[in-house]
C-alpha cells in the first residue's frame, strides 16, 4: 500500500489522504481498482477519527482503493466550501487515476451523518455552478459514481439546520428570503434527478436518537420516485454514530453492534455488483 496527502486548503488543515493497495501481476483485481471516498461526519464541526481511516481501511481491505477528505468545518464551513473540497478530490483522483490504480468511473462516495448530507448533496448538486467554478471542475470530474450513505442528515427533520451544528452550512444567508431559498436547496431529496444523482447504498438504525430514519426514508424515495437504483437498510439496533459498529471503532456499548455492523459487508458487495469485480 502507499499513501498521498493532497492539501485541500492554504494553511494546510483541510485535506485528502488516498490509500492505494499495491499493484501485483498476481493480482487481477490490482490494475485498475474502484475507490471510495470517505467523508467523516460530525455536524459540520468537526470530522470524526471513527468514521475516517478505519472505515478507509475496511474497504481497503475489502480490494478498494480508499481516500478520506478532511472537509472545512466550523468557521470554515459556509456553503460551499465543504462541496468544493470535495470536488477537487475528485477532480485530482480522477487526473491521477492511472497512478492511483483506480478506475475513474468507478469513484463512490461514502458519507456518515454530516458528512452523509455532503455525500447526498454532492450526489444531487455536483453539477452546481458555484461549487463548478470554484473547485475547476467543468466537465463532470467531480461526479460521483455512487452514494453510499451512513445514518445521512438529508434534510429538515430532527437536528438538521440546529444552529450549533447543521447552521453552520447556511451562515452566510442573512437575508430571510436567501435563507428560505437555500434551506430548500440543501434539502437533498428534494432534487434527487435522473441522470444526475447515482445509484445509492442507505443504512439507518431505528433507535437513532439524532437523525431520524426519516432522512434515509426520504431519500430512498427520491431515487425510486426518479427511477434510480438504490438499496437501503435500516436496522433496528444501534446509536448514532455507529461508525464500523465493532471494535476497530468502540467508543462505547451503544456503538457496538453486530447486527447493524453487517454494514460494511453489505456495502462492499452492492458496490461489486455495480462496478462488477473485474476491471
Amino acid at each position: 500500500m502507499f499513501t498521498e496527502r493532497k492539501i485541500l486548503s492554504d494553511d494546510g488543515r483541510y485535506f485528502a489522504d488516498v490509500y492505494v493497495q499495491n499493484e501485483s501481476p498476481e493480482i487481477v483485481l490490482s490494475h485498475l481498482r474502484p475507490m471510495v471516498v470517505v467523508l467523516p461526519g460530525g455536524a459540520y464541526l468537526m470530522t470524526s477519527d471513527r468514521e475516517a481511516e478505519p472505515i478507509a481501511l475496511a474497504y481497503l481491505a475489502a480490494g478498494f482503493n480508499a481516500a478520506v477528505v478532511r472537509y472545512p468545518v466550523g468557521q470554515d464551513a459556509a456553503w460551499p466550501a465543504p462541496q468544493v473540497a470535495v470536488s477537487r478530490t475528485l477532480k485530482y483522483i480522477r487526473e491521477n487515476a492511472a497512478r492511483f490504480l483506480t478506475d475513474p468511473d468507478k469513484i463512490a462516495l461514502c458519507g456518515f451523518s454530516a458528512g452523509g448530507h455532503l455525500t447526498a448533496s454532492m450526489g444531487v448538486h455536483w453539477d452546481d455552478t458555484d461549487i463548478c467554478a470554484q473547485s475547476g471542475c467543468h466537465s463532470g470530474e467531480n461526479r460521483p459514481n455512487a452514494l453510499i450513505l451512513g445514518y445521512p442528515v438529508i434534510n429538515d427533520t430532527g437536528l438538521f439546520f440546529d444552529p450549533n451544528s447543521m447552521g453552520v452550512l447556511l451562515r452566510n444567508y442573512k437575508d430571510p428570503d436567501e435563507f428560505k431559498k437555500m434551506f430548500d436547496y440543501v434539502c437533498c431529496e428534494k432534487h434527487v434527478r435522473k441522470g444526475i444523482t447515482p445509484p445509492s447504498f442507505i443504512f439507518s438504525t431505528w433507535e437513532d436518537g439524532t437523525v431520524p430514519i426519516s432522512n434515509s426514508i426520504a431519500f430512498a424515495a427520491a431515487l425510486d420516485r426518479e427511477k434510480i437504483d438504490a438499496e437501503i437498510h435500516i436496522f433496528q439496533r444501534g446509536a448514532h454514530g455507529l461508525a464500523l459498529a465493532d471494535f476497530r471503532t468502540y467508543f462505547g456499548p451503544p456503538n457496538l453492534n453486530a447486527e447493524a455492523a453487517s454494514w460494511m459487508k453489505m456495502s462492499c458487495e452492492w458496490l461489486w455488483n455495480l462496478f462488477g469485480k473485474l476491471a
